[in-house]
């Protein structure tokens, strides 16, 4: 069993003390990690943070991400994996973190599973991109591989019935979901940007086991949702677990916690 601890969107400044939708970013990306670490019953085998990482694409907010994993003592002793979201400068990402972590474009393994790490970021734009040299690149891996995978990226791959984002997902979906819809061995696929916890099973159109993909919710902030929170707690900052079996099996567990004050 494969533990991965998904936050997603923490929108870190330069400033240490910078305010993003008027909540202090960095604290709440430290006292987070505190709150879902503290909940897990098994340790985790990797934290995967799924976009949106620094909210003014600056070199010292990848420098504040950077310190939040080495005060809580993550960096070396936790293998972390970044993936770009909108909200973010991937040159600057990969100049501050790249001896530090696995950058998408990336091929992880871990034990029996792989995961595919994909960059949706297209610079100057909101919406999602995966671009056809990057999926032709994720086909070659996916022809190679016969193990359980993961594929992981910012933007979520269709509509998840908010006018909010909607509108701001992936471009031309379709064109990466025909190719992971043809690869039995993708057995999920996760995803941020939405600020909420979401869930739909896709069905493949050669038949077989539909691909389930799951939202994760901010480690910042809460957005309106368009499903129930199993939680009940809807509206508070929140992370997700990923408990990958083996054989190819999936557990997921939303974690939540109280929102900090603006203070």
């Amino acid at each position: 069993m494969q533990r991965i601890l998904q936050f997603s969107d923490p929108h870190l400044l330069a400033d240490p003390q910078g305010h993003c939708r008027g909540l202090p970013a960095r604290r709440a990306l430290l006292e987070g990690l505190r709150q879902a670490l503290g909940q897990l019953e098994q340790p985790a085998d990797l934290l995967l943070i799924s976009g949106d990482l620094c909210q003014d694409e600056s070199w010292g907010g990848y420098v504040r991400l950077r310190e939040v994993l080495e005060q809580l003592d993550l960096l070396g002793r936790l293998p972390v994996a970044l993936v770009p979201g909108n909200h973010d400068h991937p040159q600057l990402l990969r100049a501050a973190l790249a001896r530090h972590c696995a950058l998408a474009p990336a091929l992880l393994r871990l034990g029996a599973w792989r995961l595919l790490l994909l960059s949706s970021h297209r610079s100057g734009e909101v919406a999602g991109w995966v671009s056809e040299g990057q999926r032709e690149w994720m086909l070659q891996q996916l022809q190679a591989l016969s193990q359980p995978t993961l594929v992981v990226l910012h933007h979520p791959p269709l509509p998840i019935g908010s006018s909010s984002f909607d509108g701001i997902a992936l471009q031309q979906p379709e064109a990466l979901l025909d190719r992971l819809f043809a690869h039995p061995q993708v057995r999920a696929l996760v995803f941020g940007h939405v600020h909420q916890h979401w869930f739909a099973a896709l069905p493949r159109p050669q038949g077989g086991e539909p691909l389930p993909v799951w939202g994760c919710p901010s480690s910042l902030v809460a957005f309106e949702p368009v499903q129930p929170c199993p939680t009940g707690h809807p509206l508070w900052p929140g992370a997700r677990l990923l408990e990958l079996g083996d054989q190819g099996q999936i557990k997921t567990t939303l974690l939540r916690w109280p929102p900090l004050t603006s203070a």
